[in-house]
């Protein structure tokens, strides 16, 4: 039989017993709902502009953790630079977190953040050198470029580069840039040339570099290039001159556009670039031929045409005889003057 005194230790027992389920059950709560606030903070939403625009973030080079979430704060795209820290402790992962460029989707969680910076997938700048440009064209965009760094190189080999569009992170240098276009072109030939027609006139990968660029600036039809190097190959073939009136003008300017037609004087002026008056392909390329071209100089279709000119369409009327030639020309001067051919 218990005594009073055994009684009270049990009740007193028993309020310490329920004190602390209640401690217990007090700290859980709470150490839930920090839980799940943490949860909420780094898997939740992020903020949003009104426009729903994306962000951009510049994560510098050597960046520690504290420096990216204030990168991130500043740009908008999460709530606090702390929240950065303490999630990128939390998930051990700050060496892998890369710099860059990055868009930010508008309202990304903290976790979808820390995760597309591991995954380094930064902005690409498109930088597009149209098929026909000079390589002076070509330097002064890779100039203008603002996502470029460094100085441009200040001359490179007319036709040395492959126009395209080209995609470059921010930060890469000019000269780089340069060099990789250089290395598009180079790349080409490499693969191109051993696959040239069997009989072609042509010597070297730099020979179909030259007559591609007058390709290229004779016609701006892409359906119509093959046949333009088919008429530049069967007259390389013959021993005939090229006579393009395009060579005459990068003779006299150097690449930049004429303004006007071509005098007589000038297409009888003899120049290293005239091909009314020198024989075979001039020294030098007179623009950066794209890819179709130069592919069209290497395997041009059958075709025993030996002349073109304007039909007043934006194509050309092309012809295996003189005879024929003429009276397309006629053709074309009566267009010229406005009259019904």
């Amino acid at each position: 039989m218990s005594t009073p005194s055994a009684r009270r230790r049990g009740a007193g027992w028993g309020w310490v017993a329920l004190a602390l389920v209640l401690v217990i059950g007090a700290v859980g709560a709470i150490g839930y709902g920090l839980y799940q606030h943490a949860r909420a903070l780094y898997e939740g939403p992020g903020p949003a502009n009104a426009e729903g625009a994306p962000r951009v973030a510049l994560i510098p080079a050597g960046a520690n953790a504290a420096q990216i979430g204030v990168v991130l704060a500043q740009a908008g795209a999460v709530r606090s630079a702390r929240h950065v820290t303490l999630a990128v402790r939390w998930r051990g992962d700050g060496a892998a977190l890369k710099a860059g460029e990055y868009e930010i989707p508008a309202g990304a969680s903290l976790k979808a953040v820390l995760d597309l910076l591991v995954s380094g997938r930064v902005i690409e700048h498109a930088l597009t050198i149209p098929e026909g440009w000079t390589t002076a064209q070509a330097l002064n965009a890779i100039a203008a470029a603002p996502f470029l760094e460094g100085p441009t190189p200040e001359t490179a080999p007319e036709g040395s580069l492959l126009p395209d569009t080209y995609r470059f992170t921010r930060g890469v240098s000019r000269a780089a840039a340069l060099a990789r276009m250089q290395q598009a072109l180079a790349d080409l030939l490499a693969e191109a040339w051993p696959k040239r027609a069997a009989d072609l006139p042509l010597a070297t990968a730099a020979e179909t570099v030259i007559l591609a660029s007058i390709v290229e600036k004779e016609t701006g039809l892409a359906a119509e290039r093959p046949m333009v190097a088919a008429v530049f190959v069967n007259r390389l073939r013959l021993g005939m001159r090229l006579q393009s009136d395009p060579t005459i003008i990068y003779g006299i300017t150097g690449g930049a556009p004429l303004g006007r037609g071509l005098r007589r004087s000038e297409i009888d002026r003899p120049t290293a670039y005239n091909t009314y008056e020198i024989d075979g392909l001039p020294p030098t390329p007179i623009a950066n031929p794209g890819r179709a071209a130069i592919l069209a100089v290497l395997n041009p279709p059958p075709s025993e045409a030996l002349f073109f000119v304007a039909d007043g369409t934006g194509g050309h009327a092309f012809a295996k005889t003189n005879a024929e030639h003429e009276a397309n020309v006629r053709r074309w001067r009566q267009i010229e003057r406005g009259l019904a051919p």
